[in-house]
């Protein structure tokens, strides 16, 4: 007598649902700041201006020194011939490093994908000087190196930009230390 017989099951869909889950909570609640970022950048690869120029919109919100962005791109402006294989989406962690007066060091460790692309995974290492001009304008000199593989081949490139930063609401942050006492 057999009491259960196995069914193959599609584990897929509850590890996407597992993972968005906490993320979706993250971004949607807490004390944040939401922003909104356009960053035009190029890049040492071969080819055309066109081909070395990149840009991201990011959407994302901020938590004191940590933020979360979402990022759609392009990694070209050189005309394609046959499917786009330039635009990527990527989840983008940042963490501010060191802060001084209006200027802050910035880190970023990204990872993405490239639509269509052989070489579609793509991961983000950037540092970067970001001036607060006020408190929902802040502009970016960043600097960094994006990492592409798939399955039979990979690359990198280096890439330099500047950013503009516009929050939604004003930066309330406080610091977590005030006169040596918590």
């Amino acid at each position: 007598m057999k009491f259960c017989s196995y069914i193959p099951v599609n584990k897929q869909p509850m590890r996407k649902l597992l993972f968005l889950i906490p993320v979706i909570f993250i971004v949607t609640h807490g004390d944040a700041q939401t922003y909104i970022s356009l960053a035009p950048s190029i890049s040492n690869t071969a080819g055309t201006l066109a081909d070395k120029s990149n840009i991201g919109l990011e959407f994302g919100r901020q938590w004191d020194v940590f933020s979360l962005g979402i990022v759609v791109g392009k990694t070209s402006f050189e005309k394609m011939h046959g499917r786009d294989t330039t635009t990527y989406l990527e989840l983008r962690p940042n963490l501010n490093v060191f802060q001084q007066g209006k200027f802050t060091n910035t880190f970023t460790a990204g990872i993405g994908v490239i639509i269509n692309a052989e070489e579609s995974l793509m991961t983000e290492l950037t540092s970067g000087i970001e001036y607060a001009y006020n408190d929902k304008v802040h502009f970016n000199i960043y600097f960094g190196q994006y990492y592409y593989s798939g399955r039979y081949s990979d690359s990198n490139a280096t890439f330099f930009g500047v950013s503009v930063i516009l929050y939604f609401s004003p930066n309330n942050s406080k610091p977590l230390i005030t006169n040596g006492r918590q």
